[in-house]
């Protein structure tokens, strides 16, 4: 048997100032796309801002159906919008954040699995990690740097690709 161990990697900020203000507008803009979600049945709202390589950034927001499994979060609409409109500019970094109708959020929410899962195969295909910022509207900030620091066992099979 061998022992591995892993380290993450991240950094924690108390509060929006503490970033620079190129941080601080993608989470305000992670912020404003939590009014065009469509979430009536949790009542859980979630946004993402992307930041590509040529300055444009994707809004996105969590989209529910009354058959759950037919929503999609709010980094994947995000994720498929930056790689239908801008398929070969690189993504530099994500904002997300999220507002509860029904209770207080204390601390950032992270990913699902299925959405860091699209994001590692964005850095595969882009062949640079991504910055992700986990923004909790007047609270901490998580800065994680590459989605290894997030989804270490990511599913990476190269012989996929022809």
């Amino acid at each position: 048997m061998d022992q591995k161990t892993f380290i993450i990697s991240y950094q924690t900020f108390h509060n929006l100032n503490a970033l620079n203000q190129e941080d601080q507008s993608l989470c305000n803009l992670a912020e404003k796309a939590l009014d065009s979600s469509y979430s009536p049945y949790s009542k859980f709202r979630v946004g993402t801002a992307i930041q590509l390589a040529n300055g444009i950034v994707i809004t996105g927001s969590n989209q529910e159906n009354v058959a759950y499994p037919s929503g999609l979060c709010a980094e994947r609409v995000a994720l498929f919008t930056a790689g239908a409109t801008h398929p070969n500019v690189v993504i530099e970094k994500m904002a997300i954040t999220a507002r509860s109708e029904d209770f207080e959020i204390a601390r950032p929410i992270a990913s699902c699995g299925a959405c860091l899962q699209v994001m590692a195969e964005f850095e595969q295909r882009q062949k640079k990690e991504i910055e992700v910022l986990f923004y909790c509207l007047n609270g901490q900030i998580i800065n994680a740097k590459g989605i290894k620091n997030l989804l270490p066992f990511a599913f990476v099979e190269d012989r996929l690709v022809k």
